[in-house]
């Protein structure tokens, strides 16, 4: 999945470091700062896994003596706001949350430390970290820049109790010859039967809700569209197929499902939208991020949290994401963070996190018995996520998610045939690196 550019990427980056001096040897990162500083600030993402690290920080000073001061803020500010500190002499945070967009953007740059030596000098073990996670927000050509922190990975959440409706099962079978079935097997199937809920039960249950607004939100979620009909941004050897007859085939798809089978107004959804539909009882399936259940389980309206269920998406590749801890090169004291990295990601922290409805990333913690036991769909959540696949690892990933968004945008309002929008997807990637 990554292209072929990465390994140009880490010459980048150390050219970057050499010259800025802002990376340095890994002696030298060893070395950088004592662990003494007493306080630490770290910018965050406003999501559930955010609120349950600030559970967990009362303890850590408790034991350390150091306070960890948390800036929560909307995603659509973070860029910007790291911006100005990685680029400054010092950086005021101390600890980075790097999406996975950011990744090939920030090793060109050489902003963020090479994590080996802290590795090494303090024996921990990475091994236990998902491969498709660690890959993503763990190393790029094999230098650890990040540990990952959570995941934000897409699956199917469905109704079982609408799906297991006899009535509506005899009536599908009726017009279609077909078994009606969710999880299904295919996006075809999907969208075919989610159409086919809303002409029966819609407008007040529809058959899916799409969180369509222009950007980030509808190119998450038209990538598990992209990835379960075969198509993908580049090939093996690096060539653009993201307007080849896969990709074309999914968009319309997608837009096929916004137009027929979500809920009126998802052209302008983004997740809190889609959310708030499905968990007051406004749709039959929705495709989202997995750590939504857990989410569900606790919010929605007795009828939804008591019969939710979560699968892969059909076709079987959802788009994978997730968020790495990362150390600033400029950080005042690399080692004082990296002390707080390593406990925050420890096996009992993560278990912690998770417990209290957190997306884990470590293979022990999906398999621990006391989270399985609270949340048994974690089981499935392993299997999705291994097979899972992410945007590519490159530096205009920010440019090809808004270039993405903008145009995927048009083909579902109808402006432009989906062919002709991921041509022109196709035609800006040219100059994307």
């Amino acid at each position: 999945m990554k292209r072929k550019v990465l390994s140009l990427l880490v010459v980048a980056a150390m050219a970057v470091t050499m010259l800025a001096g802002c990376g340095g040897s890994s002696d030298k990162a060893a070395d950088s700062g004592d662990g003494s500083k007493k306080e630490l600030n770290i910018l965050m993402e406003q999501v559930p896994d955010t609120d349950y690290v600030l559970e967990l920080l009362d303890k850590y000073e408790e034991e350390t003596g150091v306070k960890v001061n948390v800036e929560a803020v909307n995603y659509e500010i973070m860029h910007e706001k790291l911006m100005t500190q990685l680029t400054a002499k010092e950086s005021n945070y101390d600890v980075l949350v790097v999406d996975n967009y950011w990744v090939g953007e920030f090793v060109e740059a050489g902003w963020m430390e090479d994590l080996s030596p802290y590795i090494e000098k303090s024996g921990f073990d990475t091994s236990k970290y998902v491969k498709s996670m660690w890959e993503m927000v763990g190393e790029v050509d094999g230098t650890p820049y990040m540990i990952p922190f959570y995941n934000y990975m897409f699956s199917l959440i469905y109704r079982t109790d609408i799906f297991a409706d006899k009535d509506l099962q005899a009536k599908y079978k009726e017009e279609t010859g077909k078994e009606l079935k969710m999880p299904c097997d295919t996006l075809d199937e999907y969208v075919e039967i989610a159409k086919f809920v809303t002409k029966e039960k819609g407008p007040d249950l529809c058959g899916t809700v799409n969180q369509a607004k222009r950007g980030d939100p509808i190119s998450m979620e038209f990538c598990s569209f992209l990835y379960s009909c075969g198509g993908y941004f580049y090939d093996d050897d690096g060539n653009i197929t993201i307007n080849d007859k896969n990709a074309v085939h999914a968009l319309e798809l997608y837009c096929d499902s916004v137009k027929n089978a979500s809920t009126k107004g998802a052209e302008g959804f983004a997740l809190d939208e889609s959310y708030n539909v499905y968990s007051q009882g406004g749709a039959a399936s929705y495709i989202t991020h997995n750590w939504m259940l857990p989410k569900i389980e606790k919010e929605a309206i007795d009828e939804v949290k008591g019969n939710s269920a979560l699968a892969n998406i059909p076709g079987g590749h959802a788009q994978n994401g997730g968020w790495g801890w990362a150390i600033p090169s400029n950080a005042t004291d690399k080692q004082a963070s990296w002390n707080f990295i390593s406990w925050i990601e420890s096996f009992d922290n993560c278990k912690a996190r998770a417990l209290a409805g957190g997306s884990p990333t470590r293979t022990d913690v999906f398999e621990d018995p006391d989270v399985l036991a609270k949340y048994p769909q974690n089981k499935t959540v392993l299997e999705v996520m291994e097979e899972a696949k992410m945007v590519p690892i490159m530096v205009d990933a920010p440019q090809l998610i808004e270039v993405f968004g903008r145009e995927l945008s048009l083909a579902v309002s109808g402006e432009k045939k989906p062919q002709e929008a991921l041509d022109t997807v196709a035609k800006e990637m040219e100059n994307m690196k």
